[in-house]
């Protein structure tokens, strides 16, 4: 049958992309599920019901408004660190460094905050902070993409060493010069104010970090699948040898997706200041980035899948402290089953085009 034919009204073209869509989809989960099944035996190996432990899995992730509201705060975060890792792996960079942008972010959108706080109104305040930490955790991680270019530096080692130093550069100010005496219990810079703090979504008791961040993932579909500066990463990520032949300008494009990544990251840091926390300290450093790289894995580098996914992991995040109280589990718990499912993940990316129903030529 000729490409452009057709099976039961659709090309094979487009059939052949529904089934590929089919596969993105199914065999994450099915990676999600063989993940549950495995923890479930561990709970049992403890002595401790894997029903009840989903139970309140959902009851404290999803079971109630209260509970959406929790997923959802934590949803934000994830999805701009999500992004961190999404848009370099188009070009076959992994950068798992986001916590570090996510921290340096927030500490440069309180540190610019300082010298305006009862100098500037709110609508200064407010956009100087988020410039601050999306340009602060731009350099950051374009760093690391300029690294990998001029050095040959690995991108995944320097930007898990560049978050070791965003922690210490925080730390190092925010318990010397930067420290407020009005805390003297945690260590933190000058509060920012309510009146500079980002507003909650009406109805939802979520802050505007979330809907910035999906409209964020949609921009970064567009980019990535619709522009030139897509097309060309896509290739430079495919073949870097022929990119370059091409006349590509493969050390720009990692240095900008690298930089764009970065952003992203710092835009998280801004919303945990403004939003959550009202100054910056050392619970910037929360795990957000780190558990960002799973949700980009599990949603297979496409970000218009991040957000949903992003909410699944959130949820996981909210249930923790009622599954330690009512099972007598470490918090960590939750975090046990997170990295079960990053590594069946990663063992499930063998299984791409592996079955005949998910083939098109098998479809012919």
């Amino acid at each position: 049958m000729e490409a452009g034919g057709g099976v039961g009204g659709l090309t094979v073209d487009r059939l052949a992309g529904l089934l590929r869509a089919a596969e993105a989809i199914v065999i994450p989960i099915g990676a999600v599920v063989v993940s549950a099944a495995i923890f479930s035996l561990f709970l049992l190996a403890l002595g401790k019901s894997p029903v009840t432990f989903f139970d309140l899995l959902w009851r404290g992730g999803y079971g109630s408004a209260f509970s959406w509201q929790n997923t959802l705060v934590r949803t934000a975060p994830l999805i701009f660190t999500a992004l961190c890792v999404a848009v370099p792996a188009r070009l076959g960079l992994v950068i798992i460094g986001g916590e570090g942008a996510l921290v340096l972010g927030g500490f440069a959108a309180a540190v610019v905050a300082l010298p305006l706080l009862g100098h500037a109104p709110p609508w200064v305040v407010m956009p100087a902070m988020f410039l601050a930490a999306m340009l602060a955790g731009s350099v950051w991680i374009a760093i690391v993409g300029a690294l990998r270019h001029h050095r040959g530096v690995n991108e995944t080692i320097a930007s898990l060493l560049m978050f070791y130093i965003a922690v210490a550069i925080l730390n190092f100010f925010v318990e010397g010069a930067l420290r407020s005496p009005v805390d003297p219990n945690k260590p933190s810079t000058t509060p920012i104010g309510p009146t500079n703090m980002v507003g909650e979504i009406p109805g939802l008791g979520v802050h505007w970090g979330l809907a910035f961040g999906v409209v964020l993932a949609i921009l970064c579909h567009v980019l990535m699948t619709r522009t030139t500066f897509g097309f060309a990463a896509r290739v430079a990520g495919g073949n870097v040898r022929a990119a370059r032949a091409q006349g590509l300008p493969v050390g720009r494009l990692i240095v900008i997706s690298c930089a764009l990544a970065g952003a992203s990251a710092g835009i998280a840091g801004y919303f945990e200041v403004a939003a959550i926390l009202g100054k910056a300290n050392a619970s910037l450093a929360a795990g957000y980035g780190f558990t960002g790289i799973l949700v980009s894995f599990l949603a297979r580098h496409n970000p218009l899948a991040i957000p949903p996914v992003a909410v699944l992991f959130g949820g996981l995040a909210a249930a923790g402290g009622l599954i330690q109280r009512r099972m007598g589990l470490p918090d960590a718990t939750v975090q046990v089953l997170q990295g079960l499912i990053f590594v069946v993940i990663l063992i499930s990316e063998t299984l791409y085009g592996r079955f005949a129903i998910f083939d098109r030529e098998a479809k012919r």
